[in-house]
C-alpha cells in the first residue's frame, strides 16, 4: 500500500476549488437558524458548472502495453538490483524465452480478450480489488493510511466540538454535492491562469458528453476519473473468509460515532434528506461528548477486530451475526462515515510523529476508538488535531485527497460554526435521533476481541516512527537547479539505503492512472541504473568522478525519473501489465511462467523501500507501514519551506535511527552537489 502519487509531473492535483460563499446569509448561519439551513449555499458545498460526470463518458480507456515494452522495462527494472553480469544475462535470457515462446504471447491474447469483454471498465480494475480484498494481513498498518490535517491557525477554532461540528457539516455538505452529482468534476490543469478560468467552465459546459474530455485537452486541462468517489460514503468493507467484500449503502442518513471504543449512531439528514441545521448537529455531538457512558473505556472494544487477520475477524463477525448483533454490525455498515471523538490532547506541533501515529493505528494499549473497515474515518482530538484513516481496497489517494482538501480549506475559511455559538448553545433532547449501538457479546466473542487486543497492541508497539527534514532543498531550490522535487527526493532515499545497507533493492512509488476511466494505478520504480551510477560514484563504488560530472549525473537522474513517472501516468509501465498477465495465468489455469517465479521478479516485489509523495496545503503528514516485515514506509514531500520524510518500520528489523542520519546525510550530499560550480574547489 502507498498513498497514490499524483497524475503528470507535479505532486498534487490543482482542484477546482470553488467553494460556497454564504455571503448575506452568513450571519444567519453562524447564529444557528433553524430556518436557513435548507437553502443550497448551505446544503451543498459546491455546484458545480460544469456537471461532476460530464467527462466519465469521454474518458480514454486504459490500454495494454505491448509485450515487447513491458518486457524492456521489467529488465530495466530488475538491472540494477542484479548481483552480477552473468545472473542478469540469464534472465536477459529468461524474459526474452517469455516474450517469445513462452506463456507471454497465449496470455496476453487472453488480457487482450479480457479487455474487450469489459469495455466498461479497465483491464486492471478487478484484479487489482480482488488482489486487495483477497489478503488476509489485517488492514490496519498494512493497508489504511492515514493523512493528519493542520491545525486551524485560530486557536479557538481548534476547540474540541466546535472543529469536530465543523468538519462534520462540511463532510456532509461535500457528500451531498457528490451525491446529487454536483461536486466540481476533477480536472489537473497544466497551466491553471489559463485553463482554471470560467472561459474553460463556460466552453466545458456546453460540449457534448461523448468529446468532452478531448475539448478539454485542448485546454491543456486532464479531466480525471471519479468513479471511485462513489466509494467514500456510506461504504464498508466486509470481512469473508478468503475474500472480502465491498459494501455500499446509498441512502444512509446517519453517521457512528465511536469515544473511548463505544458506539453510537447520530441521525444527520432530516426526513427529506437534507442536512440537519448547524443548531441540531452540534447539540447532538455535544450529547455524546456529555455522556457518562462513553467518558470511560469500553471493556470489550469490538473494532479492534477490524485491526485483525481477515480470517480471523470473518469468523469472529459471523458469530456475532448468530449471536443477536445483526442489526448493531448493520448500523455500523450503513453510516455515511466513521467519526472517532478522541480524549487525547496536548500534541506538539515541534513533534508530529505521536500525532501521526494516533491517525494511522490508534492508542497503543488495545482501547482502539476505530472501525478500520469504513472506507473512511474522521478522527478530531480533544486538542482540534484531525485526521483521516481510509479504507485502502474501494479506492486510491487522488478522491481522498479531494475531500481531505475541500473540508480543511472550507473550515479554515469559512466555518459554519463559530466557537462562541458552539458554546452558549444548551444541550437540548436529542429524542431518537441518537442512540447508543450496542453489542451481545458472548464468552467466545469477548474472548477473540481480548486475543486481537493482545495481537494490536504488540503490532502497534513493534512500529516505530521517525521523521527527517531539510530546510535546505525546498521546491525552489531544486527549481533553481533544474531537477525534479521528486527526483531528488528518490535519489536521497536510494543513497541513504545504499550507504546503509551496501546493496539496492526493490522500490516502489505509486502513481495514479486517473486520467484513464476506471484507472488505478502503476508503480514507478525509483531504483535506475542512473541512480545506482551516482551512489557507486559518492559511495567510492565505482571510478572517481569531480564534482562537476557528479552533478551531470544528478540531472540524468531527475530525466530517467521524469520519463519513469510519464510512462507510468500513461498507463504504460509494466509492473500493471505483468500483473494482468500473471493474473490470467491463474484464472486460466496455466502454469506460471518461470519469470513469475525468478529470484529477480521476487526481489523487485519484495518492496523494502514503499514511498509516496503527497502534497496538500492543508497537509501536515502521512503515514503507512511498510509492506514487507524488514521494510520501510516511506511519505514524504517537498514545501515552500523545506524537503520532509516521515517513515515507518518495526523494531529489529531495520536500525531506523541509523538510517535518518543517513537521509540527512545523502540529501546534504546531493545539496553539495547541486551547488557546486567550477573552480569552487
Amino acid at each position: 500500500m502507498t498513498i497514490q502519487r499524483l497524475v503528470c509531473h507535479k505532486q498534487s492535483v490543482l482542484l477546482l476549488n470553488r467553494t460556497v460563499d454564504f455571503g448575506k446569509n452568513a450571519a444567519a448561519y453562524r447564529a444557528f437558524s433553524t430556518e436557513a439551513y435548507k437553502s443550497d449555499d448551505y446544503q451543498y458545498l459546491q455546484r458545480g458548472q460544469i456537471p461532476m460526470l460530464h467527462f466519465q463518458r469521454s474518458l480514454p480507456r486504459l490500454k495494454i502495453p505491448e509485450l515487447q515494452k513491458t518486457c524492456d522495462r521489467f529488465l530495466a527494472a530488475v538491472h540494477p538490483l542484479s548481483q552480477n553480469k552473468a545472473g542478469y544475462d540469464n534472465f536477459v535470457n529468461l524474459v526474452s524465452q517469455f516474450r517469445t515462446v513462452g506463456t507471454g504471447p497465449e496470455l496476453q491474447r487472453l488480457l487482450q480478450e479480457y479487455d474487450k469483454k469489459n469495455k466498461h471498465t479497465s483491464y486492471i480494475s478487478k484484479p487489482w480489488f480482488d488482489m486487495y480484498l483477497s489478503d488476509r494481513k489485517p488492514i490496519c498498518i498494512n493497508y489504511n493510511p492515514a493523512l493528519v490535517m493542520k491545525l486551524d491557525t485560530r486557536p479557538e477554532y481548534n476547540d474540541h466540538l466546535t472543529r469536530t461540528a465543523n468538519l462534520v457539516i462540511t463532510s456532509l455538505r461535500f457528500m451531498r454535492s457528490l451525491r446529487e452529482e454536483v461536486l466540481e468534476p476533477e480536472v489537473y490543469h497544466m497551466n491553471p491562469k489559463k485553463s482554471d478560468t470560467e472561459r474553460y467552465r463556460k466552453v466545458l459546459s456546453r460540449t457534448p458528453e461523448f468529446i468532452a474530455t478531448i475539448v478539454s485537452w485542448a485546454f491543456k486541462a486532464f479531466p480525471l476519473d471519479m468513479s471511485q468517489y462513489q466509494g467514500l460514503f456510506g461504504a464498508t468493507r466486509i470481512p469473508k473468509r478468503g475474500q472480502d467484500e465491498i459494501k455500499r449503502t446509498e441512502k444512509s442518513s446517519h453517521i457512528c460515532v465511536m469515544r473511548n471504543g463505544h458506539f453510537y449512531a447520530v441521525n444527520v439528514l432530516d426526513n427529506d434528506g437534507n442536512i440537519e441545521s448547524p443548531r441540531t448537529i452540534t447539540n447532538r455531538l455535544k450529547f455524546i461528548l456529555n455522556d457518562a457512558a462513553s467518558s470511560t473505556a469500553a471493556e470489550f472494544p469490538l473494532g479492534v477486530m477490524t485491526a485483525e487477520n481477515r480470517d480471523t475477524w470473518a469468523d469472529v463477525r459471523e458469530h456475532l451475526e448468530k449471536t443477536h448483533n445483526e442489526a448493531a454490525l448493520e448500523t455500523v455498515d450503513s453510516a455515511l462515515f466513521l467519526l472517532s471523538l478522541d480524549d487525547k490532547a496536548d500534541y506538539s506541533p515541534e513533534d508530529p510523529v505521536p500525532i501521526v501515529q494516533n491517525m494511522l493505528h490508534g492508542d497503543s494499549n488495545g482501547l482502539i476508538n476505530r472501525w478500520f473497515d469504513k472506507s473512511f474515518s474522521l478522527i478530531v482530538c480533544k486538542d482540534g488535531n484531525a485526521g483521516i484513516n481510509f479504507e485502502h481496497s474501494w479506492g486510491d489517494g487522488v478522491a481522498v485527497l479531494r475531500y481531505f482538501n475541500e473540508i480543511y480549506k472550507e473550515t479554515t475559511t469559512n466555518p459554519i460554526c463559530q466557537p462562541s455559538d458552539v458554546h452558549n448553545s444548551l444541550v437540548e433532547d436529542v429524542g431518537d435521533d441518537i442512540f447508543k449501538i450496542e453489542f451481545n457479546l458472548d464468552d467466545k466473542s469477548k474472548a477473540a476481541i481480548k486475543q486481537a487486543q493482545k495481537n494490536y497492541t504488540d503490532t502497534v508497539n513493534s512500529l516505530e516512527m521517525h521523521t527527517m527534514i531539510n530546510d535546505v532543498m525546498t521546491k525552489g531550490f531544486c527549481k533553481n537547479h533544474k531537477v525534479s522535487p521528486d527526483a531528488v527526493m528518490q535519489l536521497g532515499i536510494q543513497l541513504a539505503y545504499f550507504q546503509q545497507h551496501g546493496e539496492y533493492v526493490g522500490t516502489y512509488e505509486s502513481c495514479s492512472t486517473a486520467a484513464f476511466r476506471h484507472g488505478r494505478t502503476e508503480t514507478i520504480r525509483p531504483c535506475t541504473m542512473e541512480t545506482k551510477q551516482f551512489c557507486d560514484a559518492i559511495s567510492g563504488k565505482a571510478d572517481v568522478w569531480d564534482r562537476n560530472q557528479l552533478r551531470e549525473m544528478v540531472l540524468k537522474c531527475s530525466a530517467k525519473h521524469g520519463q519513469l513517472i510519464k510512462e507510468a501516468a500513461m498507463g504504460q509501465g509494466f509492473d500493471r501489465h505483468l500483473f494482468g498477465l500473471k493474473y490470467m495465468a491463474e484464472q486460466n489455469n496455466i502454469p506460471l511462467d518461470p519469470i513469475f517465479e525468478s529470484d529477480a521478479y521476487r526481489k523487485l516485489n519484495y518492496n523494502i523501500l514503499s514511498t509516496s509523495s503527497l502534497s496538500s496545503d492543508g497537509l501536515l503528514a502521512g503515514s503507512f507501514g511498510p509492506v514487507v516485515p524488514d521494510g520501510y514506509g516511506i511519505g514524504y514531500g517537498v514545501q515552500d519551506t523545506m524537503l520532509g520524510i516521515i517513515f515507518t518500520s518495526y523494531k529489529g528489523k531495520r536500525d531506523a535511527v541509523e538510517f535518518v542520519d543517513c537521509l540527512k546525510a545523502s540529501f546534504e550530499t546531493i545539496q553539495r552537489v547541486l551547488q557546486y560550480k567550477k573552480g569552487d574547489d
